[in-house]
């Protein structure tokens, strides 16, 4: 006989919280493999120790974080809802089932006043790293590197057009040194002296609501204000070794070997080579990795192609015995001289380029003289390209997309990581780290976890 059921919400039963968190949740195996106690005494020095009133403890504040990352929960107002209903959630921060959950505004104030940098973040990152290779996951000997762009909170149709500085690698006073050292070994006089390098400006568009935010045109990429997140990931197991936030308007390449030396120096990853794709294809990349002992495999970068019907410089072979290129039709084209820019300047003789049958097709130059440039660095770059051809440089390259670009693949579609939730380069920078450690956390989890609790 069918019975109409009846309320059972009000009836008294005695349970335990940890009876309600199912044995095989994923919070469960992460409370299991990660310990997060050392965000306590890392946060203690940013509080009063004997005056005012009690603070949301820290460490169950960054924990309630890493929750809105894991299950990708990007409003903080949504995330503090979804704690007060879920029981895994309330057993992951330790609150019990009549414990009152903090106002989302506590998270945003703490931000404000409490939390005003990246350090804090920065710290909590390296420290989950360290869990990670105390545990045996990290290798450290192979790393992959590359950027993904997060739509910044902007509109694209609000902005200025101001000069802006381009932004400049560390690399500038090194190339100076190599060019004076290039010009007197060819002979040439110095360069007259020039003041401070200066970075050029260029009219840019400026966010009116993100300033802090670049506007980002690449081929093949959406038009816009953006961030970019660069991230280094460990060829093991796909640890995220470093996350650093920029505007959209960086290169790939101009952070590139600062972080780099900062994983080398923050955990003594013993680095032997680097998989990195075609925007890291530069004479600069090739000679700082080359300092450095390290063997680099990049991908191929396509040249700019010439004019139609005009003749490409792959056309002219180099000779390094004698420093010259030689054209199609044998003649040689020599060291004219070194720019500021650290490129050689080789020059064909007019006289005998006037007569040539492929003139026409060579240059459009009024005097009849073809130049061709090579960067001081241009043999390390040449070196770190033919790794690219071997057998074992292919292997490397190819990891890229199980690791780098899988890690990326998942922080977008998992953990939220396709817009930028705050405004302010700090901020981001805060968002990509915990983003970052979040990932960690779960892939710690995963791959600590018994054979039999761990997903079919």
């Amino acid at each position: 006989m069918l019975k109409k059921p009846g309320p059972t919400q009000t009836a008294l039963e005695i349970v335990t919280l940890d009876e309600l968190v199912p044995k095989d949740h994923m919070l469960r195996r992460i409370d299991a493999a990660v310990d997060f106690t050392f965000i306590h005494d890392l946060t203690a020095p940013l509080y009063c120790a004997d005056n005012g009133r009690p603070p949301l403890d820290p460490t169950l504040m960054f924990k309630a974080l890493f929750l809105g990352y894991l299950f990708g929960i990007r409003s903080e107002r949504q995330l503090v809802r979804e704690i007060e209903v879920n029981v895994a959630y309330r057993w992951f921060l330790r609150l019990s089932l009549r414990e009152k959950v903090f106002d989302a505004s506590t998270l945003s104030q703490n931000r404000r006043r409490r939390y005003q940098d990246d350090s804090v973040a920065q710290a909590i990152f390296d420290r989950i790293v360290e869990q990670a290779m105390a545990l045996g996951l990290v290798e450290g000997r192979t790393l992959y590197t590359d950027s993904t762009h997060l739509k910044a909170s902007a509109n694209k149709n609000r902005h200025d057009i101001v000069p802006a500085s381009k932004s400049r690698a560390a690399y500038w006073a090194e190339l100076d040194a190599a060019v004076e050292e290039d010009r007197a070994a060819h002979g040439q006089p110095p360069l007259p002296p020039t003041p401070p390098r200066e970075p050029p400006q260029k009219p840019t568009k400026i966010s009116r609501t993100d300033p802090d935010s670049g506007y980002m045109v690449r081929e093949g990429k959406p038009k816009g204000f953006f961030y970019l997140d660069h991230r280094t990931v460990d060829g093991r197991l796909g640890i995220i070794t470093d996350s650093f936030a920029t505007p959209a308007s960086v290169h790939d390449s101009i952070p590139y070997l600062e972080r780099l030396d900062r994983q080398r120096a923050r955990f003594g990853l013993p680095v032997s080579t680097v998989g990195l794709d075609a925007g890291y294809a530069s004479a600069a990349i090739a000679h700082g990795l080359c300092q450095r002992g390290i063997t680099g495999v990049t991908g191929y970068r396509t040249p700019t192609p010439p004019k139609p019907g005009m003749m490409r410089p792959s056309r002219f072979a180099y000779e390094a015995g004698t420093d010259t290129y030689r054209c199609p039709q044998g003649q040689s084209l020599t060291y004219a001289t070194t720019d500021r820019s650290g490129y050689r300047h080789y020059r064909s003789d007019p006289n005998v380029c006037r007569a040539c049958p492929l003139l026409a097709s060579c240059t459009t130059n009024a005097k009849a003289q073809r130049t061709l440039t090579r960067h001081v660095w241009q043999d390390e770059r040449e070196q770190v390209d033919a790794h690219r051809l071997t057998a074992w440089g292919k292997l490397v390259y190819a990891r890229r997309k199980e690791t780098v670009e899988r890690s990326f693949a998942d922080a977008k579609q998992l953990f939220g990581h396709r817009y930028a939730r705050f405004r302010g380069l700090v901020r981001v920078q805060v968002q990509c780290l915990l983003a970052a450690a979040a990932q960690n956390i779960k892939k710690i989890a995963l791959v600590t976890a018994p054979a039999k609790a761990r997903p079919a």
